[in-house]
């Protein structure tokens, strides 16, 4: 028997699905969702790199001149249903204009981090831009699965994982 790290493979016994997958031999197959990460922030940074590694195309909207600069669009692109879309600071003062250009799109999914306990600026942003209440219905927050994410990677994997969840045809855990 060959030692463990030293060319040993469980699977070489067996044929076993899982197995593969741990070892890394199956490729990640993101189908054609695409992330849109919106407000250059921290989480924005973790979310659109650990969503190129989950398979997604990945896309970075800031209208700050300065952030746009650095990659990201200035202005919401043409968006397809195959896109999710997470608002990633919902504190700018671009955000209603932002979402309100979003909601113009036929995207998939629509979500802004907050906490649950407080009222989503959006709301009142998109309501003085005269969005419909019905668009308005389209926007989640809070976003993520419920599992006390505090910082910006534990927040870019938890809502990783709910889309996860989505794309894989699983419920998830977005109850809160």
């Amino acid at each position: 028997m060959v030692p463990a790290g030293r060319g040993w493979h469980p699977r070489s016994m067996t044929e076993d699905a899982a197995c593969a997958v741990a070892h890394g031999e199956v490729p990640v197959d993101g189908g054609s969702r695409a992330l849109v990460a919106v407000f250059a922030s921290p989480v924005a940074e973790h979310l659109l790199r650990y969503g190129r590694d989950l398979g997604f195309r990945t896309l970075l909207v800031d209208p700050d001149p300065e952030r746009a600069a650095d990659g990201a669009l200035a202005e919401v692109p043409e968006l397809g249903s195959d896109a999710d879309v997470v608002v990633t600071d919902h504190h700018r003062a671009e955000l209603g204009a932002v979402l309100r250009d979003v909601l113009k799109r036929d995207v998939r999914w629509v979500g802004v981090m907050g906490n649950p306990r407080h009222a989503g600026p959006h709301v009142a942003a998109l309501r003085e831009l005269g969005v419909p209440e019905s668009e308005i219905a389209r926007v989640h927050r809070p976003i993520g699965l419920n599992i006390g994410s505090r910082t910006p990677p534990e927040i870019a994997i938890a809502t990783l994982a709910g889309l996860l969840a989505d794309r894989n045809g699983k419920p998830g855990g977005f109850a809160f």
